[in-house]
């Protein structure tokens, strides 16, 4: 199978990398000076064996590859706030002996959250989903990190909604010889469900700087703990962290990379990079959207899904609200719900 990976920034570029990297033929997409980046020195993929660099086809748009193969597999690692493009241009690419991606070939959302698995079943009859737990940098524009050793990743696979196929099976068996666990699973919204409440923490990050004390551990276990009433009082079933812990182990090991500065996660990175949009809408907005779904204030979540794309928008410095205040205002946010739904005399 050919892996055409559409967003090839860190999450892409580190699956798109390990694929080339153990010998499977891999397309990489991208846009701007990471594309031009690409396509004339190649992705640099720095890991704890070292860095090495991959001359792979780059492209923009389906257009430049003509017809897709039949055993191509379109492996979408977009921010969730890019899917409808991206889907709009790959969907109707025509694929050799007839019929188009949207119909023929395998859609495997690498994505954060939820939704974009939901945007491509409207136009893809076989989506797969991916929970993603894979810590990836964008350095700069062709350079991407991945700091997890001896794996650099874990992606529980499945078909979307639900359920497995002989195609999950080979795209896991592809995997997991590029240095991914790659675990195919019926029930993979079960783990992309878990994961979303840790990403929770992700605009909390992006505003208030990588949590390095009590006041922001104690702040994202409200906002957690917000998310679980959520997906409890909605009947969604998700991984506990327990079990999570037990799947993962020690396989995953973050280790210093030379020349590679610490930073945070993929809001905290979208800040950095001054990208005007950030992904809290997916994130904390899935949390806001099903507890006014089903009746559970949302406060939290609320706020930092505001405050993020604030943020973004008027390309605030990332951290640069200090976590007390952060605090202070959500502190009135929960005030302000319980007051409103307090009985009237």
């Amino acid at each position: 199978m050919r892996y055409i990976v559409i967003g090839a920034g860190a999450v892409g570029g580190a699956i798109g990398g390990r694929l080339a990297q153990a010998g499977h033929e891999v397309v990489l997409v991208a846009r701007g000076a990471h594309h031009t980046a690409l396509r004339d020195h190649g992705l640099r993929l720095i890991t704890p064996d070292g860095a090495h660099t991959h001359h792979l086809p780059t492209v923009t748009d389906p257009a430049a590859l003509g017809h897709l193969r039949p055993d191509d597999v379109l492996l979408l690692a977009v921010k969730t706030q890019d899917t409808e493009p991206a889907l709009a241009a790959w969907g109707p690419a025509p694929v050799t002996g007839g019929g188009t991606a949207a119909e023929r070939l395998p859609l495997v959302c690498a994505q954060n959250g939820v939704e974009g698995q939901r945007l491509a079943l409207r136009r893809f009859h076989r989506v797969y989903g991916v929970c993603v737990w894979l810590p990836a940098t964008f350095v700069e524009p062709g350079v991407v990190s991945a700091a997890g050793t001896p794996l650099t990743g874990m992606l529980h696979l499945g078909r979307y909604p639900h359920g497995t196929d002989e195609t999950a099976h080979r795209i896991a068996a592809d995997l997991e010889k590029s240095r991914f666990e790659a675990p195919v699973v019926p029930d993979v919204r079960r783990w992309q469900y878990a994961k979303l409440l840790a990403n929770l923490g992700n605009a909390l990050e992006a505003v208030s700087g990588p949590f390095g004390g009590e006041a922001a551990g104690a702040l994202y276990a409200r906002v957690r703990a917000e998310g679980e009433r959520v997906l409890d009082a909605a009947g969604i079933a998700y991984a506990s962290a327990e079990e999570q812990r037990r799947t993962r182990g020690d396989k995953i090991t973050l280790v210093p990379l030379d020349g590679v500065a610490r930073g945070g996660g993929s809001s905290w990175q979208s800040l950095t990079r001054g990208t005007g949009t950030i992904e809290a809408d997916h994130l904390n907005g899935e949390i806001a959207l099903l507890g006014r779904l089903h009746g559970v204030p949302t406060p939290l979540n609320d706020l930092l899904r505001r405050l993020a794309n604030t943020f973004a928008r008027e390309r605030r410095e990332a951290g640069s609200l200090p976590v007390g205040e952060l605090t202070r205002l959500a502190d009135e946010a929960v005030a302000f719900v319980q007051e409103d739904r307090a009985p009237r005399p």
